[in-house]
């Protein structure tokens, strides 16, 4: 062998195999920032992070290179999925599983649910409402490599008017605005990334301010159920950051106070954007699910799970027209369209979320169906769905310097499906390649 050939064999096996040089080579880049994609692109990643973002004519490909081919294929950056629940997996009886699994939340629930998202192509997530320490470690261990998940963000434990019983381990009361600064400051001390309130129209107006001001003084956004229209009412005179749902309530739209509250806050252009997680898909094709429910028997939810807790769930979803949590989706459903267009029509931001690990919503399936919903049925621009699945979520978090969009010096996390996923969004259910940090992971 030629000492030449050599040279390029040594150089191929200690910057390719070993991952250190890579570039994806003839897809077509949708970078997340929203532009007209590139065709024939061209991305080079060193170690964890993307090098150079270029296209076939203008883009060498470093000598020694590990080249994927990406032809035929859209490239992405990984996906965000802005409402999570990592301690829970589908199963339909909360009472149940938060009373049996407790103990397993940390070691093994959290860390499937964090896997399942991962190999869906999602590789930051914003995880609602968890046990303080389990989140804080399981955050952790991801980002030391231990385990297997996306960039976890987490609120750790809801705060409240009063915990519901039995969930006292991860949501905490709110006693008094002194309490409620005090245990703001516990979560920021423990190291959460957000703050989340629910049901915070039964607290009084001083403890809300409480919980806002504290949390935004230790640089924490604020987010708030938005179920019922004096929790979006109270969360705006607070100061609330970004709201979650578009309400449980039947109501066929939001009222025009509450829509002039909104709009009078969006033009506060030195607040920065107001931003919304609609969480529409576990609502909205849940009738479909009930009398289809071939989508269930897909054992992707498994992955990372006893059999014992995988033979639970499936039980507790049997029968899926006979759910408690359903029964009065079917009159809600209409009204879900039309508030996610007056939010968009009033200035805010939306945000992909899911509620993922509702009863019947896998980690592993949740994400593309929120995205189908938005794109298929609500008819929103594919590009607009994904930047709100990209770049927006990265912006809110704060972490738009290193997450949210394929450009350079941020990490490699990229994902890539075979096809044209702008004009079929669904492709996203059968993600083909998944890179998160550098490493190539599916």
């Amino acid at each position: 062998m030629k000492a030449s050939l050599l040279l390029a064999v040594f150089i191929s096996l200690a910057y390719g195999a070993f991952g250190q040089i890579k570039a994806l080579v003839g897809g077509t880049l949708i970078d997340g920032y929203g532009g007209k994609p590139v065709h024939n692109s061209v991305i080079i990643i060193e170690g964890e992070k993307i090098k150079k973002v270029g296209h076939q004519g203008n883009t060498p490909i470093p000598e020694g290179a590990e080249i994927i081919s990406t032809e035929g294929m859209s490239v992405l950056p990984g996906l965000w999925d802005m409402h999570v629940h990592l301690m829970i997996n589908g199963h339909s009886d909360y009472t149940h599983w938060d009373t049996a699994y407790i103990d397993q939340f940390e070691k093994v629930i959290m860390p499937s649910s964090a896997l399942q998202l991962l190999k869906a192509g999602v590789t930051s997530a914003r995880d609602l409402g968890a046990p303080l320490e389990a989140s804080i470690n399981v955050r952790e261990r991801i980002n030391r490599g231990e385990i297997p998940g996306p960039t976890i963000y987490v609120s750790g434990p809801f705060l409240q008017h009063r915990p519901y019983p039995g969930t006292e381990a991860f949501r905490w009361g709110i006693y008094g605005p002194a309490d409620a600064r005090a245990k703001v400051q516990k979560l920021a001390k423990a190291g959460v990334n957000c703050i989340k309130m629910i049901d915070h129209d039964e607290m009084s107006k001083e403890e809300i301010k409480a919980i806002v001001e504290e949390a935004h003084k230790y640089k924490l956004p604020v987010v708030a159920h938005s179920h019922r229209p004096d929790e979006i009412r109270l969360g705006l005179e607070a100061g609330v950051d970004c709201f979650e749902h578009t309400g449980l309530s039947s109501a066929p739209e939001y009222p025009e106070d509450i829509l002039a509250m909104i709009k009078e806050r969006t033009a506060k252009m030195n607040l920065g954007p107001l931003y919304w997680t609609p969480t529409v898909e576990g609502l909205y094709n849940y009738e479909y699910t009930r009398d289809n429910p071939e989508k269930l028997d897909n054992d992707c939810w498994h992955e990372g799970l006893p059999r014992s807790i995988v033979e639970d769930i499936r039980n507790s979803i049997r029968y899926p027209g006979r759910l408690p949590y359903f029964q009065l989706t079917p009159i809600r459903k209409p009204t879900l369209e039309k508030k996610v267009k007056q939010l968009r029509d009033a200035g805010v931001v939306l945000l992909i979320g899911t509620d993922s690990g509702i009863p019947m919503k896998f980690h592993c399936q949740s994400t593309w169906n929120e995205l189908d919903v938005w794109t298929n049925e609500f008819k929103m621009d594919a590009m607009y769905s994904i930047k709100a699945a990209t770049y927006w979520p990265a912006k809110a978090m704060g972490a738009d310097h290193a997450y949210g969009t394929i450009s350079e010096g941020k990490y490699a996390d990229i994902i890539a499906v075979k096809g044209d996923v702008l004009r079929y969004i669904a492709l996203l259910q059968n993600v083909d390649m998944v890179i998160k940090h550098g490493k190539r992971i599916k």
